[in-house]
């Protein structure tokens, strides 16, 4: 609620300066800034502007070079989120724990940068610079910027009656690395040991993070083909919360329903078998460098889904509707949960 009220205080200040900025340049490229997913900002060069993004977090995973992966494709994943798919470039953000020995600062620090710099390289992009600093709690994150034409990026807000909605990564990923760390709590573990073995919890985690380090970036591309009218990524505020600030920012007189819920296998039982402590079916469990969430016309929605698979090889799911409304989401009382994947393949983690 604080961080909202702060929000909200820093988009009226803007909405100031967004005034007296479309006075002073009589420019038609929009000005966008918090809370979207990047700040776009018009440059004095030829039609040009300028999209950054930034986040950082703390580690959520036990493997330091994965964990770099996550943070660079968790950076990147706002900028795919409009429809950029070229990253000029990437700062790395680096807090080093006081906590840590020498000999883990000197293991671990080096993984968490070459997991970081192997993500951004697979983005097409480098890492040319950032800042490290000590700090009582470990840190990753980075700054993403490009320059682009206004055609490159799709604003979010022209979602109409009639759209559907699309997932590109299952949910669940906060579940099952809580889960993970769960197998030595005996007391925590004797709670959900009646729904899942530890075989089926190494798996939920080891699709989590395979989830979570994999980029946007084919399906930010594929929004273009098929005529996205918006998009967002799912993060820290779930699957409602990020939705409600995707309909939030329409122009148009609509509302998102949501009927489907793609969970990574057996973490909906988890969470249930939890007292509903994640929430994850009412759309609030926080999932970290989650997939995009896209208003995609109707008649373009499964072939966005069959064309992702054909290329990434994995799935995407059409969740939802966009229906007439006052810019609110909901997810309907019994959601169908679809389990991903739906069957277990030996020796394949999808």
């Amino acid at each position: 609620e604080t961080l909202s009220k702060l929000l909200e205080g820093l988009q009226q200040d803007e909405d100031n300066t967004q005034d007296e900025h479309a006075h002073f340049m009589h420019m038609a490229i929009p000005r966008i800034g918090i809370g979207m997913d990047c700040s776009v900002t018009p440059l004095q060069h030829g039609g040009l502007s300028l999209v950054q993004t930034t986040d950082f977090f703390y580690p959520l995973v036990d493997d330091p070079y994965m964990m770099g992966k996550i943070a660079c494709a968790n950076v990147l994943s706002d900028m795919y989120a409009m429809g950029v798919t070229e990253c000029d470039n990437m700062l790395m953000l680096l807090g080093v724990s006081t906590k840590m020995t020498e000999k883990e600062r000197d293991i671990v620090m080096p993984l968490i940068m070459r997991g970081f710099k192997d993500s951004a390289l697979e983005a097409g992009t480098t890492v040319t610079g950032g800042q490290t600093v000590v700090n009582p709690w470990c840190t990753i994150g980075g700054v993403a910027s490009t320059v682009c034409q206004p055609n490159e990026y799709i604003v979010p807000d022209n979602a109409v009656v009639g759209d559907v909605l699309v997932l590109t990564k299952p949910l669940g990923t906060q579940v099952a690395v809580n889960a993970h760390q769960w197998l030595d709590q005996p007391e925590r573990w004797n709670r959900i040991k009646l729904v899942v073995s530890e075989d089926d919890v190494r798996k939920a985690y080891q699709r989590a993070m395979d989830s979570m380090a994999r980029l946007n970036r084919i399906a930010a591309r594929l929004m273009h083909k098929y005529n996205a009218h918006g998009a967002t990524d799912v993060t820290g505020f779930g699957l409602l919360g990020h939705a409600q600030n995707l309909a939030r920012h329409q122009k148009n007189e609509v509302s998102f329903v949501i009927h489907n819920l793609p969970v990574i296998a057996k973490m909906a039982a988890v969470a249930k078998a939890c007292g509903n402590m994640f929430q994850l079916l009412q759309g609030h469990s926080a999932e970290t460098s989650g997939g995009l969430l896209i208003c995609l016309p109707r008649e373009q929605a499964a072939a966005y889904c069959k064309d992702i698979e054909k290329q990434e090889g994995y799935q995407a799911w059409i969740i939802g509707i966009v229906e007439k409304g006052n810019r609110s989401a909901r997810i309907i009382d019994k959601p169908r949960v679809i389990e991903v994947p739906a069957k277990e393949k030996d020796g394949e983690l999808w």
